[in-house]
Protein backbone atom coordinates (compact mmCIF):
# COMPACT_ATOMS: atom_id res chain seq x y z
CA UNK A 1 0.00 0.00 0.00
CA UNK A 2 1.31 3.44 -0.48
CA UNK A 3 2.94 5.54 1.99
CA UNK A 4 0.24 7.40 2.93
CA UNK A 5 2.68 10.41 3.53
CA UNK A 6 3.11 10.85 0.19
CA UNK A 7 1.46 13.50 -2.25
CA UNK A 8 0.25 11.01 -4.55
CA UNK A 9 -3.43 11.40 -3.84
CA UNK A 10 -4.25 8.11 -2.02
CA UNK A 11 -7.19 6.80 -0.32
CA UNK A 12 -5.15 7.08 2.74
CA UNK A 13 -4.94 10.97 2.68
CA UNK A 14 -7.57 12.17 5.08
CA UNK A 15 -7.08 15.79 5.74
CA UNK A 16 -10.17 18.12 6.55
CA UNK A 17 -11.51 19.54 3.54
CA UNK A 18 -10.05 23.07 3.72
CA UNK A 19 -6.60 21.53 4.01
CA UNK A 20 -6.11 21.96 7.54
CA UNK A 21 -5.22 19.27 10.33
CA UNK A 22 -7.41 16.08 9.72
CA UNK A 23 -10.01 16.21 12.08
CA UNK A 24 -8.88 13.74 14.63
CA UNK A 25 -6.62 15.62 15.91
CA UNK A 26 -3.51 13.88 13.87
CA UNK A 27 -0.58 16.23 12.45
CA UNK A 28 0.74 16.11 9.07
CA UNK A 29 3.82 14.29 8.02
CA UNK A 30 6.65 16.88 8.50
CA UNK A 31 4.75 19.88 9.19
CA UNK A 32 7.40 21.02 11.65
CA UNK A 33 8.17 24.88 12.07
CA UNK A 34 10.45 25.72 9.43
CA UNK A 35 13.55 27.04 9.83
CA UNK A 36 15.37 29.72 8.62
CA UNK A 37 16.07 28.67 5.13
CA UNK A 38 12.28 27.92 4.61
CA UNK A 39 12.85 24.34 5.22
CA UNK A 40 11.17 22.12 7.96
CA UNK A 41 12.58 21.96 11.25
CA UNK A 42 13.75 17.88 11.30
CA UNK A 43 13.81 17.58 15.14
CA UNK A 44 10.29 19.17 15.18
CA UNK A 45 9.13 16.64 12.58
CA UNK A 46 10.47 13.93 14.25
CA UNK A 47 8.12 14.81 17.21
CA UNK A 48 5.68 15.07 14.74
CA UNK A 49 5.54 12.04 13.58
CA UNK A 50 5.68 10.52 17.52
CA UNK A 51 2.40 12.27 18.04
CA UNK A 52 0.63 11.46 15.00
CA UNK A 53 1.81 7.57 15.63
CA UNK A 54 0.46 7.71 19.00
CA UNK A 55 -2.65 9.60 17.96
CA UNK A 56 -3.46 6.90 15.22
CA UNK A 57 -2.66 3.85 17.75
CA UNK A 58 -4.76 5.74 20.59
CA UNK A 59 -7.56 6.34 18.16
CA UNK A 60 -7.28 2.84 16.69
CA UNK A 61 -7.99 1.51 20.18
CA UNK A 62 -10.74 3.41 21.39
CA UNK A 63 -12.60 2.59 17.98
CA UNK A 64 -11.61 -0.39 18.58
CA UNK A 65 -13.42 -0.77 21.55
CA UNK A 66 -16.55 1.27 20.73
CA UNK A 67 -17.73 -0.89 18.50
CA UNK A 68 -18.24 -3.87 20.73
CA UNK A 69 -19.55 -2.14 23.32
CA UNK A 70 -22.14 -0.17 21.23
CA UNK A 71 -23.06 -3.90 20.43
CA UNK A 72 -23.44 -4.51 24.22
CA UNK A 73 -25.68 -1.69 25.05
CA UNK A 74 -27.59 -2.83 21.94
CA UNK A 75 -28.20 -6.15 23.54
CA UNK A 76 -29.70 -4.36 26.44
CA UNK A 77 -32.18 -3.05 23.57
CA UNK A 78 -33.54 -6.52 22.64
CA UNK A 79 -33.91 -7.68 25.82
CA UNK A 80 -36.06 -4.80 25.86
CA UNK A 81 -38.01 -5.10 22.89
CA UNK A 82 -38.41 -9.12 24.32
CA UNK A 83 -39.72 -7.85 27.50
CA UNK A 84 -42.06 -5.71 26.27
CA UNK A 85 -43.29 -7.81 23.03
CA UNK A 86 -43.28 -10.81 25.77
CA UNK A 87 -40.79 -12.69 23.60
CA UNK A 88 -39.94 -12.74 19.94
CA UNK A 89 -39.40 -15.15 17.37
CA UNK A 90 -35.46 -16.63 17.21
CA UNK A 91 -35.34 -15.29 14.05
CA UNK A 92 -36.89 -11.84 14.89
CA UNK A 93 -34.23 -11.46 17.74
CA UNK A 94 -31.52 -12.59 15.78
CA UNK A 95 -31.95 -10.14 12.62
CA UNK A 96 -32.73 -7.45 15.30
CA UNK A 97 -29.67 -8.26 17.01
CA UNK A 98 -27.62 -8.07 13.97
CA UNK A 99 -28.73 -5.04 12.55
CA UNK A 100 -28.09 -2.68 15.89
CA UNK A 101 -24.80 -4.89 16.71
CA UNK A 102 -23.54 -4.92 13.58
CA UNK A 103 -24.63 -2.88 10.98
CA UNK A 104 -25.24 -0.28 13.51
CA UNK A 105 -22.46 -1.04 16.33
CA UNK A 106 -19.45 -1.55 13.80
CA UNK A 107 -20.53 -0.52 10.05
CA UNK A 108 -22.17 2.41 11.87
CA UNK A 109 -19.15 3.97 14.03
CA UNK A 110 -17.29 3.59 10.99
CA UNK A 111 -18.94 5.76 8.57
CA UNK A 112 -20.08 7.78 11.15
CA UNK A 113 -15.51 8.56 12.15
CA UNK A 114 -14.97 9.02 8.74
CA UNK A 115 -17.69 11.17 8.12
CA UNK A 116 -16.53 13.22 11.46
CA UNK A 117 -13.32 13.94 9.82
CA UNK A 118 -14.98 15.72 7.05
CA UNK A 119 -15.11 12.81 4.14
CA UNK A 120 -18.21 12.76 2.23
CA UNK A 121 -19.94 9.77 0.58
CA UNK A 122 -17.20 9.82 -2.50
CA UNK A 123 -14.48 10.23 0.09
CA UNK A 124 -15.45 7.40 2.10
CA UNK A 125 -15.28 4.91 -0.89
CA UNK A 126 -12.41 6.25 -1.94
CA UNK A 127 -10.76 6.06 1.55
CA UNK A 128 -11.66 2.71 2.03
CA UNK A 129 -11.70 1.21 -1.35
CA UNK A 130 -14.82 -0.16 -1.86
CA UNK A 131 -15.24 -1.86 -5.67
CA UNK A 132 -16.41 -4.50 -7.31
CA UNK A 133 -13.50 -7.54 -6.76
CA UNK A 134 -11.75 -8.68 -10.00
CA UNK A 135 -11.26 -12.29 -10.85
CA UNK A 136 -7.70 -12.07 -8.96
CA UNK A 137 -9.27 -10.91 -6.07
CA UNK A 138 -11.67 -13.77 -6.59
CA UNK A 139 -8.74 -16.44 -6.64
CA UNK A 140 -6.88 -14.33 -3.71
CA UNK A 141 -10.15 -14.92 -1.32
CA UNK A 142 -10.23 -19.02 -1.92
CA UNK A 143 -6.43 -19.18 -1.40
CA UNK A 144 -6.15 -16.95 1.64
CA UNK A 145 -9.35 -19.01 2.93
CA UNK A 146 -8.00 -21.99 2.20
CA UNK A 147 -4.37 -20.55 3.87
CA UNK A 148 -6.47 -19.93 7.07
CA UNK A 149 -7.94 -23.72 7.21
CA UNK A 150 -4.86 -25.03 6.89
CA UNK A 151 -3.00 -22.95 9.61
CA UNK A 152 -6.31 -23.47 11.94
CA UNK A 153 -6.03 -27.15 11.77
CA UNK A 154 -2.58 -27.51 12.39
CA UNK A 155 -2.83 -25.29 15.28
CA UNK A 156 -5.96 -27.04 16.30
CA UNK A 157 -3.95 -30.17 16.66
CA UNK A 158 -1.28 -28.24 18.29
CA UNK A 159 -3.53 -27.38 20.54
CA UNK A 160 -4.69 -30.97 21.45
CA UNK A 161 -1.94 -31.87 21.86
CA UNK A 162 -0.90 -29.66 24.19
CA UNK A 163 -3.62 -30.35 25.97
CA UNK A 164 -4.92 -26.58 26.27
CA UNK A 165 -8.56 -25.83 26.17
CA UNK A 166 -9.89 -23.33 23.95
CA UNK A 167 -13.08 -20.95 24.47
CA UNK A 168 -16.70 -21.65 23.02
CA UNK A 169 -17.90 -19.03 20.54
CA UNK A 170 -21.48 -17.68 21.85
CA UNK A 171 -22.90 -16.98 18.57
CA UNK A 172 -21.29 -21.03 17.32
CA UNK A 173 -23.28 -22.20 20.71
CA UNK A 174 -26.52 -20.86 19.36
CA UNK A 175 -26.47 -21.85 16.43
CA UNK A 176 -25.58 -25.06 18.11
CA UNK A 177 -28.63 -25.36 19.94
CA UNK A 178 -31.04 -23.92 17.16
CA UNK A 179 -30.14 -25.36 14.19
CA UNK A 180 -32.70 -24.51 12.04
CA UNK A 181 -31.52 -20.90 12.57
CA UNK A 182 -28.00 -21.61 11.24
CA UNK A 183 -28.94 -20.79 7.04
CA UNK A 184 -29.98 -17.32 8.51
CA UNK A 185 -26.24 -17.33 9.79
CA UNK A 186 -25.20 -18.68 7.13
CA UNK A 187 -26.41 -15.47 4.66
CA UNK A 188 -25.29 -12.67 7.69
CA UNK A 189 -21.92 -14.10 7.52
CA UNK A 190 -21.91 -12.79 4.08
CA UNK A 191 -23.85 -9.95 4.02
CA UNK A 192 -23.60 -8.55 7.74
CA UNK A 193 -20.89 -9.63 9.83
CA UNK A 194 -17.88 -9.94 7.40
CA UNK A 195 -18.76 -6.04 6.05
CA UNK A 196 -20.05 -4.65 9.17
CA UNK A 197 -16.48 -5.67 11.59
CA UNK A 198 -14.64 -5.68 8.43
CA UNK A 199 -15.15 -1.82 7.44
CA UNK A 200 -14.68 -1.02 10.80
CA UNK A 201 -11.27 -3.27 11.75
CA UNK A 202 -9.75 -3.06 8.16
CA UNK A 203 -11.40 -0.25 6.67
CA UNK A 204 -11.42 2.31 9.16
CA UNK A 205 -8.32 0.94 12.57
CA UNK A 206 -6.16 -0.11 10.46
CA UNK A 207 -6.75 2.42 7.59
CA UNK A 208 -6.14 5.12 10.36
CA UNK A 209 -3.12 3.16 11.74
CA UNK A 210 -1.65 3.14 8.18
CA UNK A 211 -1.32 6.53 7.81
CA UNK A 212 0.95 6.89 10.53
CA UNK A 213 2.51 3.46 10.51
CA UNK A 214 4.14 1.20 7.80
CA UNK A 215 2.09 -2.28 6.83
CA UNK A 216 3.31 -4.74 9.28
CA UNK A 217 2.66 -2.58 12.72
CA UNK A 218 -0.23 -1.34 10.90
CA UNK A 219 -1.53 -5.05 10.11
CA UNK A 220 -0.56 -6.76 13.57
CA UNK A 221 -2.01 -3.86 16.05
CA UNK A 222 -5.41 -4.13 13.89
CA UNK A 223 -5.02 -7.69 13.87
CA UNK A 224 -4.76 -7.90 17.60
CA UNK A 225 -7.19 -5.50 18.96
CA UNK A 226 -9.97 -7.65 16.44
CA UNK A 227 -9.46 -10.51 18.54
CA UNK A 228 -8.93 -8.91 21.66
CA UNK A 229 -12.65 -7.30 21.43
CA UNK A 230 -13.91 -11.28 20.33
CA UNK A 231 -13.08 -11.42 24.02
CA UNK A 232 -17.02 -10.64 24.80
CA UNK A 233 -17.72 -13.45 22.33
CA UNK A 234 -16.54 -15.95 24.20
CA UNK A 235 -17.49 -18.88 27.27
CA UNK A 236 -14.59 -20.36 29.50
CA UNK A 237 -12.19 -19.84 31.92
CA UNK A 238 -9.37 -16.96 31.36
CA UNK A 239 -6.63 -19.35 30.16
CA UNK A 240 -9.29 -20.86 27.35
CA UNK A 241 -10.43 -16.89 26.19
CA UNK A 242 -6.89 -16.31 26.02
CA UNK A 243 -5.65 -19.29 23.82
CA UNK A 244 -9.14 -18.35 21.45
CA UNK A 245 -7.85 -15.06 21.15
CA UNK A 246 -4.75 -16.05 20.23
CA UNK A 247 -5.78 -18.34 17.43
CA UNK A 248 -8.01 -15.35 16.12
CA UNK A 249 -4.91 -13.30 15.49
CA UNK A 250 -4.01 -15.67 13.03
CA UNK A 251 -7.07 -15.63 10.66
CA UNK A 252 -7.00 -11.72 11.39
CA UNK A 253 -3.64 -11.11 9.95
CA UNK A 254 -4.44 -12.68 6.65
CA UNK A 255 -7.71 -10.29 6.47
CA UNK A 256 -5.54 -7.58 6.84
CA UNK A 257 -2.95 -8.52 4.74
CA UNK A 258 -5.20 -8.71 1.55
CA UNK A 259 -6.89 -5.50 2.11
CA UNK A 260 -3.08 -3.79 2.60
CA UNK A 261 -2.31 -5.73 -0.98
CA UNK A 262 -5.79 -4.85 -2.88
CA UNK A 263 -7.06 -1.88 -1.21
CA UNK A 264 -10.01 -3.49 -1.94
CA UNK A 265 -12.54 -3.33 1.42
CA UNK A 266 -14.85 -6.20 -0.51
CA UNK A 267 -11.80 -8.74 -0.17
CA UNK A 268 -11.57 -8.94 3.04
CA UNK A 269 -15.18 -8.65 3.67
CA UNK A 270 -15.59 -12.00 1.43
CA UNK A 271 -12.82 -13.57 2.79
CA UNK A 272 -14.33 -13.26 6.17
CA UNK A 273 -17.92 -14.04 5.64
CA UNK A 274 -16.72 -16.88 3.84
CA UNK A 275 -14.46 -18.35 6.53
CA UNK A 276 -17.64 -17.59 8.85
CA UNK A 277 -19.98 -19.29 6.76
CA UNK A 278 -17.88 -22.41 5.98
CA UNK A 279 -18.08 -22.70 10.18
CA UNK A 280 -21.07 -22.22 10.37
CA UNK A 281 -21.87 -24.92 7.54
CA UNK A 282 -19.69 -27.39 9.54
CA UNK A 283 -21.61 -27.20 12.59
CA UNK A 284 -24.82 -27.92 10.76
CA UNK A 285 -23.47 -30.94 8.98
CA UNK A 286 -22.32 -31.99 12.41
CA UNK A 287 -25.93 -31.67 13.91
CA UNK A 288 -27.59 -33.65 11.38
CA UNK A 289 -25.18 -35.88 10.92
CA UNK A 290 -23.89 -36.95 14.05
CA UNK A 291 -22.33 -36.68 17.07
CA UNK A 292 -18.76 -37.84 16.43
CA UNK A 293 -18.84 -35.31 14.01
CA UNK A 294 -20.59 -32.57 16.22
CA UNK A 295 -17.44 -33.11 18.93
CA UNK A 296 -14.97 -32.22 16.07
CA UNK A 297 -17.02 -29.27 15.23
CA UNK A 298 -16.77 -28.33 18.69
CA UNK A 299 -13.38 -27.28 18.60
CA UNK A 300 -13.84 -25.01 15.06
CA UNK A 301 -16.90 -23.47 16.89
CA UNK A 302 -14.14 -21.59 19.22
CA UNK A 303 -12.18 -19.98 16.15
CA UNK A 304 -15.38 -18.32 14.72
CA UNK A 305 -14.38 -14.65 14.53
CA UNK A 306 -17.52 -13.24 14.74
Amino acid sequence: MPDPSSDDGTRRESSAPDGGEPADGSAATGDGPATADGTASPTASDGSDGRGVGIAIVTALLLGALGPAIALASGGVVLALNAVTGGLPLAVTLVITLVLGQYVAFGGLALGYLAWRGLDRSGIVAYLGVRRPSLKEIGLIVGSWALILVTIIVVSIVIQQLGTEAASNQSAELAMRNPAIIPLLIAASFLVIGPSEEILYRGVVQGRLRESLSPAPAILIASAIFAAVHVMALTGGASARLTTIAILFLPSIVFGAVYEYTENLVVPALLHGLHNAVIFTILYISIAYGDEIQEAAGGGAALLPI
